[in-house]
C-alpha cells in the first residue's frame, strides 16, 4: 500500500531473473553473521591474492572481539546481540528469536499524517470493525463465502498474480488469464497491482536494510501492518516506483490504479444484496482481515521465527505454519534464495498450494516459461559445511 522506488538515486529496473545475491559469511573466532554483498565464494572478493577491504575488516573484528560475541550489523541487518549498544540504538531483541530490533519507528505518535496515510488507517480499522459483527450475523453460506473469497483473493489474487507472477515474473499466462489473477488480487484490498509489485521489489532490492519498507529491524509490528500508515517513510527511503515500468505500459494496470477503490466497493455491494449483512461481514470484513494478516505475517513473522535453509544474506525464514495459512509463501527463506523460482516449497514435504495451482495451469498448456532454480544454483546458495 505504499508508493516507492529510490531516493538516493533512481534505480534501473529491478531484474527479477536470477540475482547476484548477499551471502553470509561464518567466522570462528567471533559468534556472529556478517553480511557479504559480493561473490558467494570468498576467493572471488580477494584482489590480486590480498584480502578485500571487507574480509580484512572481518579480521580486525574477529582479533578485537576473539573473547566475546557482538552485534554484527551490516547493510543495517541485525542478526544476533549479547551486547549493549555503546549508541544505546538496539531496542531489544524480538520474542522468541534472534532478530535485533535496531531502532523503533515512531508510527503513531510524534509525526504530521498525510491524507493517504489517514485513507488507508480508515480502510483498514474498518474491515477490522465490520468482522467484529461476525459472531452476530453468522450463517454457513455466509462462512463458506468468506472461505472462497478467501481462495480467490489469496490463493489466485495476492500469492499467485501479485507475488509470484507480476512481481517476479516466475511464470507467464495468457494476457486474459493474468489479467483475471490480477483482478483477484485487487478484491483483496491491498492496493492496486503497481503500488503492491513496487513495494514488494523494493522489499527484495532492500531487503532487510535501511531502506527495506518493512523491516523487523524497526520493530515486529512495524513490519508487520504499521509502515503501511506512514506513506512518508517509504518514499523517504525508496523514492518514486519507477520500478515497474512493465505494468505501467499496460492501460489494464493503469486503469485499476486510477479506479482501484471502485471494485471492492462494487463487491460490497453485490455481496449485500445476494446475502444481506451477514453477506457483507463475512464475504468482505472477515475475509479481507483474514487474508490481510496472512499477507502481513509473511513480512513479519517469516522474517522473524522459522529456520533457514539457505544462505540468502537477510533474515528470511521458512515456517510451516504460514505456509499452511498462506498457500506456500510461509517457505520464506526458499523464496529469498531463489526469488525467481514459482515453486517455493522446495521440499517433497513442503505444501505449497500455489505451486500446485501453477503446475496444474503448466499441464493444460496455460503456464509457459515457468521457473524453477537449478542444482547449481542451489549449490550456490547453500550453506557452507
Amino acid at each position: 500500500m505504499a508508493f516507492v522506488t529510490s531516493l538516493l538515486s533512481k534505480p534501473k529496473f529491478l531484474d527479477v531473473s536470477p540475482p547476484q545475491r548477499a551471502t553470509t559469511m561464518k567466522t570462528k573466532s567471533c559468534s556472529c553473521k556478517v553480511l557479504n554483498f559480493g561473490h558467494p565464494n570468498p576467493k572471488f572478493n580477494q584482489i590480486n591474492g590480498e584480502q578485500s577491504p571487507l574480509q580484512a575488516s572481518i579480521t580486525r573484528l574477529n582479533r578485537s572481539y576473539s573473547n566475546r560475541k557482538v552485534l554484527a550489523l551490516a547493510n543495517g541487518v541485525s542478526v544476533e546481540a549479547n551486547e549493549p549498544d555503546p549508541e544505546g540504538k538496539i531496542s531489544g531483541r524480538i520474542l522468541l528469536s534472534n532478530v535485533v530490533v535496531q531502532r523503533k519507528k515512531k508510527v503513531f505518535w510524534g509525526r504530521k499524517w498525510n491524507t493517504s496515510d489517514m485513507a488507508i488507517a480508515g480502510v483498514i480499522v474498518s474491515m477490522h470493525l465490520l468482522s467484529l459483527f461476525a459472531p452476530f450475523h453468522f450463517n454457513w453460506p455466509a462462512f463458506w463465502l468468506a472461505v472462497g473469497l478467501y481462495v480467490v483473493t489469496g490463493l489466485l489474487g495476492i500469492t499467485l498474480s501479485f507475488h509470484r507472477n507480476l512481481s517476479h515474473r516466475s511464470f507467464k499466462v495468457p494476457k486474459w488469464l493474468e489479467y483475471f489473477f490480477a483482478y483477484c488480487g485487487v478484491q483483496a484490498l491491498q492496493e492496486n497491482p503497481i503500488s503492491w509489485v513496487s513495494t514488494h521489489r523494493y522489499h527484495h532490492q532492500f531487503c532487510d536494510s535501511n531502506r527495506d519498507p518493512h523491516s523487523p529491524i524497526e520493530g515486529f509490528w512495524f513490519s508487520h501492518m504499521s509502515w503501511l500508515f506512514d506513506t512518508n517513510s517509504v518514499i523517504e527511503k525508496c523514492g518514486e516506483p519507477t520500478n515497474v515500468g512493465d505494468l505501467r505500459q499496460q492501460p489494464f494496470y493503469k486503469f485499476l490504479e486510477g479506479t482501484y477503490i471502485l471494485h471492492p466497493i462494487a463487491l460490497g455491494v453485490l455481496l449485500y444484496a445476494l446475502g444481506g449483512f451477514p453477506f457483507l461481514v463475512w464475504g468482505m470484513g472477515v475475509r479481507i482481515v483474514w487474508v490481510y494478516h496472512i499477507t502481513w505475517l509473511v513480512n513479519s513473522a517469516c522474517h522473524v521465527w522459522g529456520k533457514q535453509a539457505w544462505n540468502s544474506g537477510d533474515l528470511s525464514r521458512n515456517n510451516w505454519w504460514m505456509a499452511l495459512l498462506s498457500f506456500g509463501e510461509g517457505w520464506h527463506n526458499n523464496h529469498h534464495a531463489f526469488e525467481y523460482s514459482a515453486k517455493h516449497g522446495l521440499e517433497w514435504w513442503q505444501l505449497d498450494m500455489a505451486w500446485c495451482v501453477i503446475k496444474f495451469l503448466q499441464v493444460i498448456g496455460l503456464a509457459t516459461e515457468v521457473k524453477l532454480p537449478t542444482e547449481v544454483q542451489k549449490k550456490r546458495m547453500a550453506f557452507s559445511s
